[in-house]
């Protein structure tokens, strides 16, 4: 169905959390899930420039879309740059559900904290981070935080630990930054833990999920105007 959203994860949990904020914006919506951890595993041993590591990605994006999801959001952000490079032949949006969030982070302001529980994810999202204040015409200052030893929480399946490890990093860290980007889906529960830290707290899925069901939502208008199918969103 065209009015479908899919998601590619690389984690397990994610699928409860991306249908939950899927249905408390577009409660209407078809949502599906694929779930591919050896993606991320992958990636963090060969690296993101691997000719195969990018073939599986596009062709995990394709399966995803396969029952004719019109969009497909990648929300692993180590790998979501090659997710969103997907060829998808017009068949379907391919985005990376991170984009949103760097874009509200570069308007915020020039020094962007860059936090992640994985150190193949600091790359891809300071890349990230500076292509949108590029494309927003901006300055930005982007720093690094890796807070490494949370990781082993989350693959325990303590999200408590894992939580209170970033927070704790966190606000040892933030100094003089102007806005703190949480690099990682699953870092979206640190959100409320810094509401005191006087600097936004940026995740991405919610900002991540309200883009993708506005792109799935415009390329729906696009099939009703031009009566000859599908319009593809923004391909890189």
């Amino acid at each position: 169905m065209a009015d479908a959203l899919a998601f590619l994860h690389t984690a397990q949990p994610h699928v409860q959390t991306f249908g939950r904020l899927v249905r408390d914006v577009a409660p209407d919506l078809e949502v599906r899930h694929l779930v591919m951890e050896e993606l991320l595993d992958d990636a963090r041993v060969v690296g993101i420039a691997n000719a195969a590591l990018v073939g599986r990605v596009h062709d995990a994006m394709r399966e995803a879309a396969a029952d004719g999801a019109a969009v497909v959001v990648c929300t692993c952000s180590t790998i979501g740059g090659i997710a969103e490079k997907t060829p998808t032949g017009g068949a379907f949006s391919a985005l990376r559900i991170d984009r949103a969030m760097a874009d509200r982070a570069v308007r915020t302001g020039p020094r962007v904290l860059i936090v992640a529980a994985v150190e193949s994810t600091l790359e891809p999202t300071t890349a990230l981070i500076v292509s949108a204040a590029t494309q927003a015409g901006v300055g930005t200052r982007p720093s690094a935080l890796l807070v490494d030893e949370a990781w082993a929480h989350f693959q325990a399946g303590d999200t408590g630990r894992y939580v209170e490890t970033l927070a704790a990093a966190i606000r040892g860290a933030v100094g003089k930054a102007d806005v703190v980007v949480l690099a990682q889906a699953s870092m979206a529960p640190v959100t409320p833990l810094l509401a005191d830290l006087g600097v936004d707290v940026l995740s991405s899925p919610g900002l991540g999920v309200a883009h993708a069901v506005a792109t799935l939502r415009a390329s729906g208008n696009a099939w009703n105007a031009s009566g000859m199918g599908m319009l593809s969103g923004p391909q890189a």
